[in-house]
């Protein structure tokens, strides 16, 4: 059903507000710019400290969805999970994968978690732009609540390109690129916002089973190679809670 009353001028305007947000993102590598010098003791607590985040995304994904239609949500994370395995290997049987300067298992972690983060950015588009229907007041509250987000998920990107080698830069334009369906898609939810509305609960769902499925088979074990399993517990943990309850918070 299409949103009515729809002028063109909202229309950019919702567009814009999307870009902002997925603009925002790329501010997650600017921890980087002051200590650019990473040796591989570093891999285990930016894992860990990127999984957590990650985690804590995936949890306010699921409560979300949850409340808006919760076996949908469940379809949605069965679709994820199955999606990113499936992904990871076929992935796996190139080892000649390149992403900038990587190569190799770094290239394919790489391109995972970029792809995971592009997904869960979509779910994050429709909801921006639903969020317009309503009133362009709300929308607004609800577009700079996701632009805080997208900061940490931002920062999880980097965590896991920067100490491989990319460059800052890089990282940053990586972590805007993942969020580009975000301005790409808040405008047809806008337009349509009754049938988005109807896909949300699933799209939240696939977008927080293959975060999950990334963390778990990913992250952590790689984590685990390059510190201990009490460091990468603790890390995991509190960084899991730090970013769900800054999602709770802006989006309360």
């Amino acid at each position: 059903m299409q949103n009515q009353g729809v002028s063109v001028g909202q229309t950019v305007f919702v567009f814009f507000a999307g870009l902002v947000t997925a603009l925002a993102t790329g501010l997650g590598a600017l921890p980087f710019v002051f200590g650019r010098r990473f040796t591989n003791t570093w891999l285990g607590p930016a894992n860990a400290l990127a999984g957590g985040v990650m985690l804590g995304a995936s949890a306010a994904l699921l409560i979300e969805g949850a409340d808006r239609n919760a076996w949908r949500t469940v379809l949605g994370v069965a679709l994820g999970v199955v999606f990113i395995a499936v992904t990871a290997k076929l992935l796996g049987g190139h080892d000649d994968l390149e992403l900038g300067s990587l190569r190799g298992a770094d290239a394919q972690r790489a391109l995972l978690i970029v792809g995971v983060m592009t997904v869960h950015s979509g779910a994050e588009g429709i909801g921006v732009g639903a969020s317009f229907g309503p009133s362009q007041t709300f929308g607004i509250i609800i577009a700079l609540a996701i632009a805080l987000q997208n900061i940490p998920e931002g920062l999880a990107i980097s965590l896991v390109l920067v100490p491989r080698g990319t460059r800052v830069r890089s990282a940053a334009w990586w972590s805007i690129f993942s969020s580009l369906p975000q301005p790409l898609l808040a405008v047809p939810a806008y337009l349509f916002v009754a049938t988005f509305a109807g896909v949300l609960p699933a799209a939240l769902g696939f977008a927080a089973g293959a975060m999950v499925w990334m963390v778990m088979d990913e992250l952590i074990p790689d984590a685990l190679e390059h510190s201990s399993r009490a460091s990468v517990a603790g890390v995991t943990t509190v960084s899991f809670g730090a970013m769900l309850a800054l999602e709770l918070l802006v989006s309360s």
